[in-house]
């Protein structure tokens, strides 16, 4: 297989010639190659899937793969699932089918009563319970696992009730403001979960969609971090057209020069953190943009990505602490994710 596989679109040549203005335009069919899979990169997802397996703690979690407190067993798990289900890979189902089963089983596991987690990241609550509810959502959805839906009809009561006035969302299972970042996970979770069928009414999806157009830099295409902030940035807009597009918005007129804005602003620092979001709002988009995305991210990660036998993966061993690197664990997960997205495995990741 090649890296890109033919796309046909049919594009129509205006004629200029005088007294053929009333005729129809004829039209040209123009080739455009998809991105696809080739073995390359597929020996590197399969290299990185085996590395991750090869982190997985006994509990079937994973950490940040550093040293100390700050593990962040449930947002990490999360993450890991969705490369693995990018792949292919189901509960049972496939080269990591135990692997997966045994994280989804670690999930359940510390799902409460009340609809939250157990975790101990408390400061930042609400980015693991996003995520975590976002998985259970996407697996319920191709599993029908009855133990998912009681769990995740409860995580995503909490999400509404956490929802402030703003229309966003903050650290705290409580309304106490928004910011972007806490908000695209929520947004991304309660689509999951509606998607499964969990109702979750259209009111909070609409207030979502005010504050996420709310952070919009008035003389920028980029987006801020809060609603009323001047700073533009990448992670912030990639979270913000990509919420825009799975609240259903599809054809807001804030997307195309935010998905413009991150071809003009790509950048080093949080780059696990920022692809995460742009690569999926890029694919939302699809056509000409996806394509110049992927292949730019594919010859970024392919170029970067560690080899030790059989393994592959991205960043430090032993690092995680830091913006720019948040730990191999994630790294990797993301990135493997954004490779693998020519699958389309994923349903979230449809329009």
């Amino acid at each position: 297989m090649t890296l890109f596989q033919p796309f046909r679109c049919c594009l129509f040549l205006l004629a200029s010639v005088v007294g053929l203005a009333a005729q129809e335009p004829p039209v040209v069919e123009v080739v455009l190659e998809m991105p696809e899979i080739d073995p390359a990169t597929q020996d590197v997802i399969d290299g990185a899937l085996a590395w991750l397996t090869s982190q997985q703690q006994p509990n079937g979690s994973w950490g940040k793969g550093a040293p100390g407190r700050d593990q962040y067993y449930g947002a990490m798990t999360a993450y890991t699932l969705i490369a693995y289900m990018a792949a292919g890979n189901l509960p049972g189902e496939g080269p990591h089918g135990k692997t997966v089963e045994k994280g989804v089983d670690y999930l359940l596991s510390i799902v409460l009563p009340d609809g939250q987690i157990r975790t101990n990241n408390q400061r930042h609550y609400m980015y693991s319970h996003g995520i975590v509810t976002l998985v259970l959502a996407e697996l319920y959805g191709q599993t029908q696992n009855p133990e998912i839906r009681p769990a995740l009809e409860r995580m995503v009561k909490v999400i509404m009730q956490a929802q402030d006035r703003s229309g966003g969302w903050r650290y705290q299972p409580r309304p106490s403001g928004a910011d972007i970042s806490v908000t695209v996970v929520q947004a991304v979770a309660i689509r999951a979960a509606r998607n499964v069928g969990v109702d979750v009414p259209q009111d909070v999806f609409d207030k979502a969609v005010e504050y996420i157009r709310a952070c919009k830099v008035a003389d920028s295409a980029g987006f801020a971090y809060q609603a009323g902030q001047d700073r533009p940035g990448f992670a912030r807009t990639a979270a913000a057209i990509y919420s825009l597009q799975v609240l259903g918005n599809y054809d807001d007129p804030l997307i195309p020069p935010g998905s413009q804005y991150l071809f003009d602003k790509k950048e080093a620092s949080w780059a696990a953190y920022g692809n995460y979001y742009a690569a999926p709002a890029q694919y939302m988009i699809g056509g000409d943009t996806w394509v110049r995305w992927y292949e730019a991210a594919h010859k970024k990660f392919m170029g970067s990505v560690n080899r030790d036998g059989k393994y592959c993966y991205w960043g430090k061993l032993g690092a995680g602490v830091g913006r720019a690197d948040s730990g191999p664990v994630y790294m990797t997960s993301v990135y493997t994710t954004v490779l693998a997205m020519p699958y389309n495995y994923l349903p979230l990741y449809q329009r």
